[in-house]
């Protein structure tokens, strides 16, 4: 492991490895923050990381994986490969003693999720899954407020998420290969917020349409133990309404478009009138998962309250779940 120094005294240093869109989105975010920097960028092709390196103007680029992993001036790696490259993308990091914050859905499936966890824990390694929803301000307020019964017992959870993506074989979405498909890249986000409200589930519903291996569109209902129950779906042909809401014995939650950057939420309890709740600072940004991740850094760690291994495992084997349920394997599974 690297010598990381006295991180309360300095800014956390960070490597990402990747260059595509979403690495550029939390290079951008890490750009404005005093206590965060990027320092270092690995890619397997030197010259996308070169370009990388100087559009965010940080100081070294790594040609491959292996070198940003022993970058001794990282403290933490930001993982924004596809799908499925996580788990040896990841695996490289850790095994470099590299704590890790790895974007979702944190494999393709639960075994390489596992593997992980298992290894982060034998070298003693911070880990987290990149579930930014998790550490938004306002799905944290209307967790604590389910918490506080201020809606009953969850009877319900319901939420959706769907773009209409021209269909491309070529495009990552649509590939196989990279773990493509509306479930992993976008149901990861209706199955964490079901599973931060009722937990892992004891019985798995689903229906899809496939094309080309990958899932087009699907339809998930889980049930649970309590009785309670979540109506998920998730697409690539179908512009829904992204929105989210958990209902109680005694009132309900809803978030508008976009749940999982929302800035806040409507609470309607039974004999008042509604309320809007607001919560102050960015929504739809990274910064707050950085925050946690410098936070858990600082303390010493090895993973975060906020997105913990065994939720992410949970969500994992929930989306094996409906995988099994819907015949969608990915080469090499």
């Amino acid at each position: 492991m690297s010598e990381r120094g006295d991180l309360a005294a300095r800014p956390v240093r960070w490597g990402i490895l990747a260059t595509g869109s979403i690495a550029a989105r939390l290079a951008g975010d890490l750009a404005g923050l005093p206590d965060a920097e990027a320092v270092a960028v690995g890619s397997r092709s030197p010259a996308a990381a070169e370009a990388f390196a100087r559009r965010f103007g940080i100081p070294r680029a790594h040609g491959d994986w292996a070198s940003l992993a022993a970058d001794p001036e990282v403290d933490v790696v930001y993982v924004a490969t596809p799908h499925s490259a996580h788990h040896r993308a990841v695996a490289t990091c850790l095994e470099a003693g590299k704590p890790v914050l790895c974007e979702k859905p944190f494999t393709l499936n639960a075994a390489q999720a596992k593997e992980l966890v298992a290894l982060a824990e034998r070298r003693g390694v911070f880990l987290m899954e990149a579930m930014w929803m998790y550490c938004n301000p306002a799905v944290r307020r209307m967790r604590e407020l389910v918490r506080e019964g201020a809606i009953g017992e969850v009877r319900a959870v319901q939420a959706d998420f769907g773009i209409d993506l021209p269909y491309d074989p070529a495009h990552r979405l649509l590939d196989p290969a990279l773990g493509g498909g509306a479930l992993l890249d976008l149901g990861v986000y209706p199955v964490s917020f079901a599973h931060l409200l009722l937990g892992e589930p004891t019985e798995v519903a689903a229906w899809a349409r496939l094309r080309g291996g990958v899932d087009l569109t699907t339809g998930m209902v889980l049930g649970h133990a309590s009785g309670a129950w979540a109506t998920l779906s998730c697409s690539l042909t179908a512009d829904t309404p992204r929105t989210a809401a958990v209902t109680g014995s005694a009132g309900r939650i809803e978030f508008a478009r976009g749940f999982f950057s929302a800035g806040g939420f409507v609470l309607h309890r039974q004999g008042r009138e509604p309320e809007e709740i607001t919560v102050p600072g960015p929504a739809d940004t990274f910064v707050h998962q950085i925050a946690e991740v410098v936070r858990c850094l600082r303390a010493g760690e090895r993973e975060s309250p906020l997105v913990p291994w065994e939720g992410s495992l949970a969500v994992m084997r929930t989306l094996d779940a409906v995988r099994e349920r819907i015949g969608l394997r990915y080469p090499g599974e």
